[in-house]
């Protein structure tokens, strides 16, 4: 079942087939268009930092996150679906990684703690929030001084991967959604071939740096 909830199309159901769903999700065929790696340095991911990865599903970028960051850093792997929680913490198990946190967060709050994290990453999951600026805000509020909120999602075309177009929120919508969350664009890198990505911080005039696309001539 689908609804409307502050402008967005939102599906609370959990997957209809969930085994599916995370074959999707951990695919390695992924990486080729996600590019996992580039988009960690690319969000400026540096030993040490502590990380909140909102919509972590069964892990693909929890646990590289927690590879990035280090023994001395911490992630915080929030989800909606508790299944796929339980797949961050099997897999954690199994690499014997200690420094994720999974957290159940549900509706409006990610229930994470205010003023811990350095980075927010929210990848391919906006869509699902019942209220995006509401959440916005919340996610503004776990954020150190100085710290930043680090969108990537789909852009509302058709692509070869990636949820229905009419579930999708355009880069447009999204910051103005932003906006209202009383977040401002710094920074945007224009590289992943299906997806917008990027970077906000909280009350800030900072000068826009946008990266150009791949293949594209630097400005």
């Amino acid at each position: 079942m689908k609804k409307k909830h502050g402008g967005h199309r939102h599906d609370r159901h959990r997957p209809a087939d969930f085994e599916a769903f995370v074959g999707r999700m951990l695919d390695p065929g992924r990486d080729g268009w996600q590019k996992r790696s580039r988009v960690l340095r690319a969000a400026g991911i540096k030993r040490g930092a502590v990380v909140a990865d909102v919509g972590a599903g069964p892990g693909f970028f929890t646990l590289a996150l927690a590879r990035a960051v280090g023994p001395a850093g911490h992630v915080y792997a929030v989800d909606a679906e508790s299944r796929s929680l339980e797949r961050v913490r099997d897999q954690l198990g199994k690499r014997g990684l200690r420094n994720v946190t999974p957290i159940l967060g549900r509706g409006d709050d990610p229930h994470l703690p205010p003023g811990v994290s350095d980075v927010a990453m929210i990848v391919n999951t906006y869509h699902h929030f019942p209220n995006g600026p509401a959440y916005l805000r919340r996610i503004a509020g776990t954020l150190r001084p100085g710290g930043r909120l680090v969108a990537i999602d789909f852009e509302k075309r058709e692509t070869p991967v990636g949820p229905p177009v009419d579930h999708r929120i355009a880069r447009e919508e999204f910051l103005r959604d932003a906006g209202r969350a009383g977040l401002r664009l710094v920074a945007e890198h224009r590289f992943l071939p299906y997806q917008y990505f990027v970077v906000l911080r909280p009350a800030t005039t900072s000068r826009v740096r946008r990266a150009p696309r791949a293949g594209a001539p630097a400005p």
